[in-house]
């Protein structure tokens, strides 16, 4: 094959913020400047739709990419919104130490090409709605938490009366969620069906399956290593040499992994398959952080693959 018929790459960059994208792409070092509105993201979808690179790639910024990567991910291209640590790091091992919009954008385009993060499926509006609502709810079970603590020391009647009212009021919004989660779950067809899955599994709760729903859209797409990754429970690695260190778990999606944690402590007292593995990896002298990480691993590897069959739990999948 001629030079000529080479197929020839291209990474694209987005800084995103409020109000404005920079757009930079790297196989002509453009970097081009639009307003965050409906024309600019016209514009920058009528741009790269043309061009059809191999993959775009935006940091994650508080929910602010979303309506742009959704915009971009429907015109059939390939999206990978990272987090900023990823991004911050790789920049200090580029000597990129300098920070503005156009920096970024052609910093993320120079990581696009250097690392090819995976395109995920991106979550559509029923999901992120879900998301928003789930979210709120962990706000207000933080809030009640501390409230309580303060409840605990207060010390005049007026203060006790007044954090006594705010409780209260924080356990009707709650419970307000709760209904509204359980409402939007059941009102799709597709959640419904997944819903009734996890449901199914000894020791999962509503709590685990809706925080699952909306966090972890990928759940039942992605394959075992994979979807430990994603959440934070694969053992990493941390040899040097001839040294072979203890491996440990790292980063992921902190919110999927506290519900799994939880469902996890309820499954190794409730599910007979999380219960034997457990017995069976302290039988065997593992501490018992490893045995609740093992087994957290586990029971998301178990969640994905009656996603992906369509498959009831069996008491075999253990």
């Amino acid at each position: 094959m001629g030079m000529e018929d080479a197929v020839v790459e291209t990474f694209v960059g987005i800084d995103v913020s409020k109000s404005t994208l920079d757009v930079c792409i790297d196989s002509t070092s453009e970097i081009s400047h639009f307003d965050y509105d409906d024309t600019g993201i016209g514009s920058v979808c009528a741009r790269l739709k043309l061009l059809q690179p191999t993959l775009i790639v935006m940091e994650a910024t508080g929910g602010l990419e979303m309506r742009l990567a959704c915009e971009l991910a429907a015109q059939g291209l390939q999206v990978a919104v990272i987090n900023p640590r990823q991004a911050r790091d790789f920049a200090k091992a580029t000597g990129r130490l300098a920070k503005t919009d156009r920096v970024d954008a052609a910093m993320l385009a120079a990581f696009a090409k250097a690392i090819r993060p995976q395109a995920r499926p991106l979550k559509d509006e029923h999901t992120r709605g879900l998301d928003e609502l789930v979210s709120r709810r962990r706000q207000l079970i933080a809030n009640r938490v501390q409230e309580t603590l303060r409840l605990a020391t207060a010390a005049t009647k007026p203060m006790q009366k007044s954090l006594k009212a705010h409780i209260a009021w924080l356990d009707k919004r709650i419970a307000e969620l709760d209904a509204e989660l359980t409402r939007q779950l059941r009102a799709s067809d597709v959640w419904r069906a997944k819903d009734d899955l996890l449901r199914g599994i000894p020791g999962v709760g509503a709590v685990t399956t809706v925080t699952l729903l909306a966090k972890c859209p990928e759940l039942g797409s992605l394959n075992r290593r994979e979807i430990a990754a994603l959440t934070g429970v694969a053992p990493l690695a941390n040899d040097s040499g001839k040294r072979h260190g203890r491996r440990f778990v790292w980063g992921g999606r902190a919110d999927v992994r506290a519900v799994l944690y939880m469902a996890t402590i309820s499954s190794m007292r409730c599910n007979p398959s999380i219960k034997d593995f457990a017995a069976r990896l302290k039988h065997a002298g593992k501490p018992a952080k490893v045995v609740i990480v093992a087994c957290m691993r586990k029971l998301l590897t178990i969640m994905n693959a009656m996603l992906k069959t369509n498959t009831p739990w069996r008491s075999e999948h253990g």
